[in-house]
């Protein structure tokens, strides 16, 4: 109370210092003040910077008073209100008793429940005040200072103990923060003073979570203090883990479980007492009567999930033997099945928990006997034969190497030989009522073959993974030995005949080994260098090995041998003689571009290398249909080698004879090979077609871009046969589809495939239902569609046959058709409806494949613009370029008007950015023309021509944006005395000779870009813009000039306001732009600023009093026109006569008032001012209240309003008189204009009736007389003797 009361002795002798409270004291103590505001802030940060602040501050000015106010108010703040303040005040109360150690912490203790006493508190901030107690404990356990004075921990434990009765309020908080206390004091104090205390509490240990967790925090950091002795006094047991405590802790556990329902986390209690099971050597009983029986006797809910989580977390705490023991038991079964069930939609999934705890264990467990137990285990949890686990499983990247290879070799062993009585495997109930032990057996072993190959697989697709080359170099074989090879007989030289397999493999399982084969390869072509092999200055290789070969190399030497064992080796599909012959010729081709890359090593031969042996891999698929495309690839590779040599030996003369004799027709054979590898489904055939075309784009001839041109052009479509080929298999083309996606989309194909696996019982169940519901809906699409003709036709024929069909003479005839008549009748429908339910199902599966069709070509399409995409980066100066011009405008425009499905927009939109941004927009561009100037000029006038005929504004925009780009072809190089500065579209302005043109014919241009302006200005609908000629105008200052007069006339000739407006836009911009003013003279510009005025004076003569939106917005562009015309003539000092448009604005002031704010009045008033006009000023007046006030009864006469009537009506002073006569007429209950005027008549014929008119001139006084309520009273008369009459 003293330190209070000196607290307050302060501010009171602060406050009456002066009576106007000095600014001195006040920013002295502001300071201080706003630290205990920032402590209530809702952001963590600023609470955080405050306590540092507040702490500074009382160690810098070491004040008494200060530090008592302090403790004051944080511990006021401890029960804030605000659930954001409680922490803020609490941190900072912990850390300012941590700071000032001389500060008793009983004295702290003592104020918090003093001034947080839940027995004197309201009862509205007893929640309150809970709060401020627990946090005030919070505070001085946080001090660091509670082993020093044990009284107080004493305290503070009481005190949490009486808090723990408001569970409704502070849940479990009061029970961890004891327990978060006994972990910091030492065990002579738990001994002396808590033991006592808490010794109720202890004994009690089974009834809830929170005392059965104080017990075994207690345990852990007390083992000297309770013995087992002390132990069987306060339970009745030595031990907590025995056969007579697992029904409570069963118990305990199961209230555990339901208490972190919403949380999702593992309860400390049910962690803690798995580590005292380790410790009393009671694991197997407290797993096996706690856990696996006792939890999982509870249906599937919180008990299951605790489970899960404390197997997960256990993990890292168990022996090798303990942990082959838990993964092989009952709760790994019932993980399974709940992985299989977590497959539905809108279902809790733990798999991402158990993923992230073998993830946690991986990585901190380095003993590779453990990982390999976990790794091994999860992959023998299998459902049906299918494990749960995902084959790209990640925690696969934390394995060490030795654990690593040996999982791959259980992985390789369960393939060669499948051991399904070792494996973990459930099945659900409808699986084992429908399968039967055979079918069963097979099945299981073809769904685990399914899974381990793109297991293997992915462990090479996963460049995280630590791994060796001999490790990826022998999962590869393996996998190519097994898809295109058998054995014969084992020999040492190869590995993998050695491996015999104990059931041979189905078609389905080939199927499967092939389309995982091709992906690991892509993967090895993308392969860094793994750390220990690469050198430290040598720049990061992909795709190759340690010695600089390329993985895919080792795999040809490694298919080669193979080929020349027939003895012990034999291929599924053998290569006929001429498949030999190519395949030998690829070797060769291989050999010798590796000679020469290892004498001067290029991009373009390491290229083909890659193709010629990605073909070579991709015969062993099939064979048939790549061998004409290897034998091509050779010659191709043969004529361009032999190029190259001639090219060396002859001079140039002689090499452009040849070129205009003889085109390199190898180049042309090299982009259709490139075509026809392209129309596979396969990412890394792709890739390579990319790289090795961009070697060979120097060589690209017109015919080679033309062929590839033909494969786009939307026109040419239907007429060509389609490089793709259509497959009737669904399943396969939708796999081969997806082969182009990124990899992370793998994993979701095959999460998604794994849950059709584990749930294709479930799917079977109701395949039935939904073949009846399919057929019903055919039956209902027949019925509903246009009937066909034929059908009906057939269909009376069978009726008159059968003599069914009902006709006049029979209409009153009760005759029916006898059984066998019926019978025929039924056939001869029956027969006839199916026939026409094949039709129908045949024109539909014509249709379905007509769609695959488009869907692939569409497909091929979007690979086909990658080869134009790396033609116009790597050629774009190359006068082949200008033919891709037209072509992809063809292409836009026909998309633009195509469906709006995924895949037409994604090669719409590849298609306009490659012509925008790659080509219109590139710095290097053909600055050559040659002889081709007439046509370019003429390809010039065919694009605006048709620009100005579209009907689509963005369609337009690419058109013009090839117009420029064909002028700046035709414009050629800039002299070298110019210096080029690139503006924002990539184009280069020269800035020394703005009048340089090169090629380009000026005249013809500027009469094409000055027809497409005058259609701009003279059509209502054009899909030109203003953007687009100030482009030009920007681009080619000597075109801009051209059309400048141009522009100037349809400031009054365009057709509407707004072109009128837009041609003011033109004009501005043009005389804004620096090298049209250097282009023109003097007296060009004098003339120039002549015309403008007097154009800009005929316009504003033209403006009405009405005003519309468009109007205002060419009124705002005619201002800004105006603004720059006045300021340049002023400026430049030229001898115009602005006199004209002067008046013309000083007149517009006469329909249009310019006496708000806005853009166009202050764009009018900033012109104004430079001829010398100011905008006048606006006085505001106030209104005179008199003068209203008396003239208000003058405003309105009659009835005050139907809201004031009502609630006055009930008073007994009101009631009408019963002889008075009602009103003529009532408003608000005549309709039409007659009733309102009649209703006006009887209004002002009302003073006649005496009574009712009394009362009208005492409430008009009622607003200045005192007596208002007098006449409010008489007021009301007539209106309630008027209802009463109604009534």
């Amino acid at each position: 109370m003293a330190e209070q009361m000196s607290v307050e002795m302060v501010e009171v002798s602060a406050r009456s210092a002066e009576p106007l409270r000095p600014a001195g004291v006040l920013q002295q103590n502001r300071v201080f003040l706003d630290f205990f505001w920032d402590l209530a802030a809702p952001d963590q940060e600023v609470r955080l910077k405050a306590v540092e602040n507040l702490i500074q501050y009382l160690k810098a000015e070491n004040k008494a008073d200060e530090l008592a106010y302090t403790f004051k108010r944080l511990v006021d703040g401890l029960a804030h209100t605000r659930e954001a303040a409680r922490p803020g005040f609490s941190l900072a109360l912990g850390h300012v008793l941590s700071a000032f150690e001389d500060v008793s912490l009983q004295s702290i203790l003592d104020r918090i429940k003093e001034k947080h006493n839940l027995q004197a508190v309201k009862k509205k901030l007893a929640r309150n005040a809970m709060f401020g107690n627990l946090f005030g404990v919070l505070a001085l356990h946080q001090s660091g200072r509670l082993v020093k004075e044990p009284q107080v921990v004493l305290g503070c434990v009481q005190l949490l103990q009486s808090l723990s009765q408001h569970k409704q309020h502070l849940k479990d908080l009061p029970s961890k923060t004891m327990t978060d206390i006994l972990s910091q004091i030492p065990e002579e104090v738990f001994e002396e003073v808590l033991f006592s205390a808490l010794q109720a509490d202890l004994a009690s240990a089974f009834r809830t979570p929170e005392q059965l967790q104080l017990l075994l925090v207690a345990l852990q950091r007390f083992p000297q203090a309770l013995k087992p002795k002390k132990l069987k006094k306060l339970l009745g047991s030595s031990t907590i883990i025995n056969a007579e405590n697992i029904p409570k802790l069963v118990e305990v556990l199961k209230m555990a479980a339901h208490s972190v329902k919403k949380e999702l986390v593992l309860p400390p209690v049910a962690l803690d007492l798995l580590k005292l099971s380790l410790k009393e050597d009671s694991f197997q009983l407290f797993w096996n009567k706690a856990i696996t029986e006792a939890m999982f006797k509870e249906p599937s809910g919180p008990t299951h999930y605790l489970s899960f989580r404390l197997l997960g977390s256990a993990l890292p705490l168990l022996s090798l033997s303990q942990l082959k023991e838990v993964l092989s038991g009952e709760v790994m079964m019932h993980y399974g099945e709940h992985v299989v069930l977590a497959q539905k939609p809108d279902r809790f999934k733990l798999a991402p928990e158990m993923d992230g705890f073998v993830s946690d264990f991986l990585q901190a467990c380095r003993d590779a006997d453990k990982q390999l137990v976990v790794m091994v285990s999860f992959t023998s949890l299998t459902n049906h034969g299918y494990p749960v686990v995902p084959s790209v499983w990640r925690v696969v990247q934390h394995l060490e190497p030795a654990a690593l290879q040996s999982y791959v070799d259980w992985l390789k062993k369960m393939f060669l030989q499948p051991q399904t009585d070792l494996l973990l495997d459930f099945s659900t109930r409808n699986q084992k009522d429908k399968q039967e032990g055979k079918e069963q057996k097979e099945s299981t072993i073809f769904r685990l073959r399914k899974w381990i190959v793109p297991r293997l697989a992915s462990i090479i697709d996963n460049h995280m993974v630590k791994k060796s080359e001999d490790l990826c170099m022998d999962v590869a074989r393996f996998v190519f030995f097994h898809t295109f090879f058998s054995t014969k007989k084992a020999t040492a030289d190869i590995a993998e005949t050695s491996g015999k397999l104990s059931i041979p493999l189905d078609d389905k399982t080939r199927g499967v080994l092939v389309n995982s084969f091709f992906g690991p390869l892509m993967s090895m072509h993308h392969m860094p260098l793994s750390d220990d092999s690469a050198a430290v200055n040598q720049r990061r290789s992909l795709g190759v090995t340690a010695d600089g070969t390329m993985w895919i190399h080792h795999l040809v030497q490694y298919a080669q041998l193979l080929l020349s064992r027939p003895k012990h080796v034999q291929s599924l599909q053998p290569f006929s003689a001429e498949q030999k012959q190519a395949w030998d010729g690829m070797l060769e081709s291989v050999e010798n571009l590796r000679k020469k890359t290892k004498k001067g090593g290029t991009a373009e031969s390491a290229a083909f290398q890659q193709l010629f042996m990605l073909v070579g891999m991709h015969m062993f698929k099939a064979p048939d249909e790549l061998l004409d495309i290897m034998k091509d690839l050779q010659r191709c590779v043969d004529k361009a080698q032999e190029k190259k040599a001639k090219k060396k030996k002859k001079t140039k003369q002689q090499q452009a004879a040849e070129q205009q004799e003889e085109e390199p027709e190898w180049v042309e054979v090299l982009v259709d090979i490139l075509l026809s590898l392209l129309s596979q489904q396969n990412r890394h055939i792709r890739q390579v077609c990319r790289t090795v075309f961009s070697s060979i784009c120097p060589h690209v001839t017109a015919a080679a871009l033309t062929a590839i041109l033909d494969v786009l052009d939307p026109d040419k479509e239907d007429e060509e046969d389609s490089a793709v080929v259509v497959t009737d298999d669904g399943d396969k083309m939708q796999k081969n589809l997806k082969d182009d996606d990124d990899d992370d989309d793998d994993e979701e194909e095959e999460e998604e495939e794994q849950e059709e696996d584990m749930e294709s019982d479930e799917s079977d169940k109701d395949s039935d239902e939904e073949e009846a519901m399919e057929e019903e809906e055919e039956d209902e699409g027949m019925e509903g569609g246009e009937v066909d003709q034929n059908f009906r036709m057939e269909l009376m024929k069978v009726l008159q046959q059968q003599n069914a069909l009902a006709t006049e003479e029979d209409a009153d005839s009760d005759e029916d058709l006898d059984d066998e008549a019926m019978m025929k009748l039924d056939k001869s429908l029956s027969a006839l409806f199916s026939e026409q339910k094949k039709k129908v199902q045949a024109k539909k599966d014509e249709k379905t494949k007509l769609q695959k069709e488009r869907v692939l070509l569409r497909e091929f399409k979007i690979k086909v613009l990658d080869l134009v995409e790396v033609f116009v980066a790597r050629q774009a100066g190359s006068p082949l370029i200008l033919g891709l011009v037209e072509p992809l405008l063809n292409i836009i425009d026909r998309g633009m008007s195509s469906g709006s499905e995924q895949q037409e927009q994604e090669f719409l939109r590849r298609a306009a950015d490659i012509f925008r941004n790659h080509l219109c927009r590139s710095r290097v561009y053909c600055k050559t023309t040659g002889d081709r100037q007439g046509e370019l000029h003429d390809l010039l006038e065919k694009l605006m021509s048709k620009a100005q005929k579209l009907s689509d504004s963005s369609v337009c925009l690419y058109y013009f944006s090839a117009s420029l780009y064909v002028v700046k072809v035709l414009r050629g190089a800039l002299p070298a005395v110019t210096k080029e500065e690139p503006t924002a579209d990539g184009a280069a302005a020269a800035v020394n000779d703005p009048t340089f043109m090169g090629n380009v014919d000026v005249d013809r241009v500027s009469t094409l870009f000055r027809e497409a302006l005058i259609s701009f200005m003279s059509r209502r609908k054009s899909p030109l813009t203003c953007q687009m000629f100030t482009d030009l105008f920007n681009r080619f200052p000597v075109l801009c000039v051209n059309l400048l007069e141009t522009a100037v006339q349809h400031i009054t000739a365009g057709v509407r306001d707004h072109q009128q407006g837009q041609a003011c836009v033109l004009v501005l911009r043009a005389m804004q732009n620096k090298d049209v003013q250097q282009l023109l003279s003097a007296e060009q510009r004098t003339q120039l600023c002549e015309k403008v005025s007097k154009q800009l004076a005929s316009s504003l003569g033209q403006v009405g009093p009405a005003q519309t939106k468009v109007t205002k917005e060419k009124l705002v562009k005619i201002m800004e026109l105006c603004q720059f015309l006045v300021k340049h003539v002023r400026y430049q000092k030229l001898s115009v006569d602005l006199e004209p448009l002067e008046k013309a604005l000083e007149s517009l002031t006469s329909s249009i008032p310019f006496k708000k704010t806005g853009q166009l009045e202050d764009t009018y008033w900033a012109v104004m001012k430079h001829f010398g006009v100011t905008k006048p000023k606006v006085v505001k007046t106030k209104p005179d209240k008199d003068g209203e006030q008396e003239a208000a009864p003058k405003k309105k006469k009659g009835f005050l309003p139907e809201t004031k009537k009502r609630k006055k009506r009930n008073k007994p002073v009101l009631e009408p008189a019963a002889g008075q006569p009602a009103p003529a007429s009532k408003p608000g209950e005549q309709r039409g204009q007659a009733a309102k005027k009649q209703d006006k008549k009887a209004k002002q014929k009302r003073p006649a009736h005496g009574a009712a008119a009394s009362p009208s001139s005492p409430a008009k006084k009622s607003k200045t007389q005192p007596d208002s309520k007098a006449g409010k009273k008489k007021k009301k008369k007539p209106k309630q003797k008027k209802g009463g009459e109604q009534a």
